[in-house]
Order: structure tokens, then sequence, then C-alpha cells
């Protein structure tokens, strides 16, 4: 036994001593992270893990109204399956801008944080339309290359990043802990993760989800505004929009502090729920203009026809024959607008359906259905 136990011992030692040759050595943290917390992959409470970005919340907190039938809704019973089912730790209906429904499980609670993933790619696209319209930008045709002379000649733009259609390298493999998804992740050189990447296929010309472009993105706001992501998003969405609790944007390290574009903003559904109506109101927050209603309006449409789930920055469905925009995290972190019936649904989780041969998994089509069920009799 002691034999058996020094040979696992010096196994451990060349395995980490390997992982360090081999600039690998990001695997350490996510094995810290994910396995030696009872996970088996990222989880929605892991912002405690790493460093983040403190953004406080508004000075003028803009709490949502409570509509008048204010839970006295009664969900389905398929509703109630398919939360336990997909372990949903908050579930919120909100109606002509009015708070419907609301839903909680666990020890969560209206003002709890968690991981919004990669909703927060629709938020840096938020920003890129206040960098636009600030006139840090040109427009969406504005070239990357004035900012990362490696994409001079590339013909890559800011819109393309958005749109997610660089034609970058960047590989979107969620469980190879030896590629760049897993490294970005854990790793403490973000900058030089994104750097690395090469453009492969003309940009412009075709979507492909890729976390890599909105983390350049990112970047290149950092860049062209001349402030840090985090502050910009609070000066100019989080003050204005009335956000009422404190979020948190997870960084890659306390030296570098470049906060994870594509993903990993801790707030709360309430919270979440307002970049849902500002876009349902084409940039208008309660009679301010933060966005212009053009941008907003070509965001939530597709760029590419052969491609129609996707527009800038935010997934798109037209389930139940109705025009929806969606932002959406890997988890099932979901918000849901659905402007012709002025609704906005929120869902937050620790799991998510099959994906199978559609743009959303299987949960997203039923939560949006027995939405309708619940409101049948005319809320």
């Amino acid at each position: 036994m002691k034999k058996l136990i020094k040979w696992l011992l010096a196994l451990v030692i060349v395995f980490v001593a390997v992982l360090y040759l081999t600039d690998y050595e990001y695997i350490l943290k996510g094995i810290r992270v994910v396995y030696f917390t009872g996970h088996t992959t990222a989880f929605i409470d892991d912002h405690t893990y790493f460093e983040n970005e403190v953004i406080p919340a508004s000075n003028d907190p803009q709490p949502w109204p409570q509509h008048k039938n204010y839970n006295q809704l009664t969900p389905t019973d398929k509703l109630r399956a398919i939360n336990d089912k997909f372990q949903t730790v908050a579930f919120l209906l909100i109606k002509n801008d009015s708070l419907l429904y609301e839903y909680y499980a666990e020890d969560y609670g209206p003002s709890s944080r968690t991981n919004s993933f990669s909703m927060a790619k629709s938020i840096t696209s938020a920003m890129l339309g206040k960098a636009i319209k600030d006139g840090h930008l040109s427009g969406l045709g504005h070239p990357v290359s004035e900012f990362f002379p490696k994409f001079e000649d590339s013909g890559l733009t800011v819109g393309d990043l958005s749109s997610m259609a660089s034609g970058l390298s960047w590989d979107e493999s969620y469980k190879n802990p030896f590629k760049v998804m897993a490294r970005a992740y854990y790793d403490d050189e973000l900058a030089e993760t994104i750097l690395d990447q090469e453009i492969v296929s003309p940009p412009g010309e075709a979507y492909k989800y890729l976390s890599g472009n909105t983390q350049l993105l990112g970047m290149l706001l950092e860049k062209a505004t001349g402030q840090r992501l985090a502050h910009y998003l609070e000066t100019e969405f989080i003050q204005p929009m009335g956000f009422e609790n404190e979020l948190l944007w997870q960084l890659d390290d306390e030296k570098n502090r470049l906060v994870k574009a594509y993903c990993c903003i801790a707030s709360n559904a309430r919270d979440f729920a307002r970049f849902g109506k500002l876009y349902k109101d084409f940039g208008l927050w309660n009679g301010t203009r933060l966005l212009d209603s053009s941008f907003v309006a070509t965001s939530i449409k597709p760029r590419f026809e052969e491609s129609p789930e996707y527009g800038y920055g935010f997934w798109l469905s037209d389930h139940l024959d109705k025009e929806i925009f969606v932002m959406q995290g890997i988890l099932g972190q979901y918000v849901i607008v659905i402007p012709e019936d002025n609704l906005i649904i929120v869902r937050l989780g620790h799991k998510r359906g099959k994906k199978e041969d559609k743009p959303f998994s299987n949960d997203f089509y039923e939560y949006i259905e027995e939405v309708y069920k619940m409101t049948a009799p005319g809320f």
C-alpha cells in the first residue's frame, strides 16, 4: 500500500510538472474550482472562486413596479416539472413593465447573484452600441485593426465580432480542458489568449458562434472608450437604468483585471431583465435614450438569412409565430423578450435541456409555451 501511495504521489507530481512546463497549469485551477467543489462543469455560483470587478448598484434605484395581479398566477404542472427537473432558481414574468410573477427555489431570492454566462455577450454588445452612439466608433463597420494592428487588411469589423462572423480560429469546445475555451475561463492571461487567434476564414460572410469574438470586442471597447469595461457598464447603463443590487464581473486575474466580456456577470433576475426592457423599447429607458433605435433594431434581426437564430449579440426565435429576442447562457440562463405582448421571461438555474437539432434547447420552448398557458386568462 505504501508503495502504491508513493507511485500515485509521484505520478501527481509529474502530472503537475508537465502542466507547468507546457503552459497548461490553468487546468489545475479548473480542477480546484470545479471538481474539488463537487461539480463537473462551470456552475452558477462559481464567481466566488474568481477575482471580480465590483460594480455598485445605482445611486437612483428603480424597482420594478408590481403588476395589479402580482403572483396571482398558477404555474402549470408542466412548468413546475421542468423547473424542478432543470433546477430553476429564479423564474420571473414582467408584463407591461410590471412584475407579474416571480418564483425562487433553494436558498435563492430577489437579490441572489448567479452567473450570467453568455448573457453577458448581449450586454457587451449593448456597450458597443453605446460606444457608437458616443462617437468612440464610427459604426458596425469600424475596423478592428485600428485598435489591434495584427488584423490589418483582414476586413474584420466590430460588427463582425458582435454578430459572430469574425472567421477567427477560436475553438468553442466546452469539454476539452486543453482547448482555448477552458484556457480563457481559467487562465490568467486572457488578452494574450485572445490575441493568439488568427483569422482562418473571411470575416463578415457567415455566422459561427465563438466566445472569443465577444472577448476581443470587449478589449476593443476598452481601447475605444479609454475606460475599463466594468466602469463603462456602470456609468452608461447600471446607473441610469436603476440597478438595485451590486454586480460582480469575473476577471482573468488581480494583476491584469481584464473582465471576461463573453460571460460571467453575477447578478439577479430582476436586474438582468432590465436589458430586455431596454431593447424592447429600442434603446429608451424610461424616456432617456441610451442607445440609438436603429442599432437596437439591427441587433434583434438576423444578419445572415441562412442563420436566422442570431443578430448582433442577441439570439432570435420565431417560436409560436412570435418575434422573440433572447439573452442566453449555457446552463439555461434566459432573458426572453416578446415585444408584441410586452412580455419578458427571465429564467436562471443549474441546468438546461437537450439542444438536439434546434437553435435552443428543449426547455427554452417549453418555458414560453407554459407561460402562455399560465397567462391565458388575460393578464
